[in-house]
């Protein structure tokens, strides 16, 4: 399970939540944290940089909100950040620099990196998502497994137990998703790694990978020039 590790799959330079992402070694373990580092970050945030435009919900002053959005706290909303026309964000939600939460998006639990991009009909939920991941339109994170037991990590050979009901997805520094995909509970794709539209994902995709469908991942190669 080393490539689940936050050390594999995440830039900490990439996140104002890099503090929280010390914390641990596996990113689900700080789901269950994301909203007190919420409230306790965001009383610190410099006042000439962020608003706190409700209780516990923090503003850049350069982010574009939308009028129509929703934006429950605890949030923080961080620089340059576009939270766009209907996006709901309903409370623990870290939006990183840069990022977008677009049309009818909605956020609950997360970590989004700078840059990361949600921009077209996602639900992400109780997931973390690295610097310049993206997800196409209607893909979406299932965060709650069918039968409701808690959810587990699972590998090749390994497995690992969470203990946690909820439980949507990690996804790497610059992975792409296809549009339309469902991300099932405890999935976990490495770094630099594409997801083919419509595809149905669970368990751990390595690092520099293209998920075609179930059984079936190739590994990138740079061609040659």
């Amino acid at each position: 399970m080393e490539q689940c590790k936050i050390k594999n799959l995440y830039n900490l330079d990439e996140t104002i939540a890099a503090e929280l992402m010390l914390q641990a070694e596996y990113p689900w373990e700080l789901l269950p944290k994301i909203s007190n580092y919420i409230k306790e970050l965001g009383k610190k945030l410099p006042k000439d940089k962020y608003k706190e435009v409700s209780e516990n919900v923090w503003v850049a002053v350069s982010a574009k909100v939308a009028p129509t959005a929703c934006i429950n706290g605890p949030a923080i909303i961080d620089e340059e950040a576009e939270i766009r026309h209907c996006a709901f964000i309903r409370g623990n939600a870290i939006v990183g620099k840069g990022a977008v939460v677009g049309n009818s998006t909605e956020l609950k639990n997360v970590i989004l990196f700078n840059k990361v991009q949600v921009p077209h009909y996602n639900y992400v939920g109780d997931s973390i998502l690295g610097y310049k991941a993206h997800m196409g339109a209607g893909s979406i994170t299932s965060n709650v497994k069918s039968d409701k037991t808690l959810v587990v990590v699972k590998e090749t050979n390994a497995k690992l137990e969470t203990g946690l009901k909820k439980f949507g997805a990690m996804l790497g520094d610059n992975v792409e998703v296809g549009c339309n995909s469902v991300l099932n509970p405890g999935t976990v794709i490495g770094r630099n790694s594409n997801v083919y539209p419509t595809s149905m994902v669970r368990g751990v995709i390595p690092a520099g990978s293209i998920y075609k469908k179930q059984g079936e991942i190739a590994e990138k190669y740079e061609k040659s020039i």
